[in-house]
């Protein structure tokens, strides 16, 4: 039989580099400028232009928290003619942020 101590000792751990990579995650969720982006874009696709004029933040503002969401596969590209068309990597980042609103509007009380 297992004592409690030895048990505790036995927990699974999240592999190292799973585990660096979903801190990468919620970092790249830790700018309220990339929260207003992500919550854009999974309304719909937009163009780097249609962010900047819905956040009224520059163009370059903009592409530098893109490259951010990037980087962490929070958000994709896709070339349309001469304009980038950026959009939610997956339904998992759907999922995740919805699961974030959900959460915050619980434990702060939010309508």
């Amino acid at each position: 039989m297992m004592t409690e101590q030895e048990a505790i000792h036995d927990t699974e751990m999240l592999d190292k580099e799973v585990e660096q990579d979903v801190a990468n995650l919620f970092s790249a969720l830790s700018s309220p400028t990339r929260i207003k982006i992500l919550f854009l874009l999974k309304q719909q696709s937009l163009t780097v232009t249609q962010i900047c004029d819905r956040l009224d933040v520059s163009q370059s503002a903009v592409s530098h928290q893109l490259r951010e969401l990037k980087f962490a596969r929070l958000v994709k590209s896709q070339k349309h003619g001469r304009e980038m068309i950026y959009q939610l990597h997956d339904i998992h980042v759907h999922e995740i942020f919805e699961v974030a609103i959900e959460h915050v509007k619980e434990i702060y009380h939010y309508e």
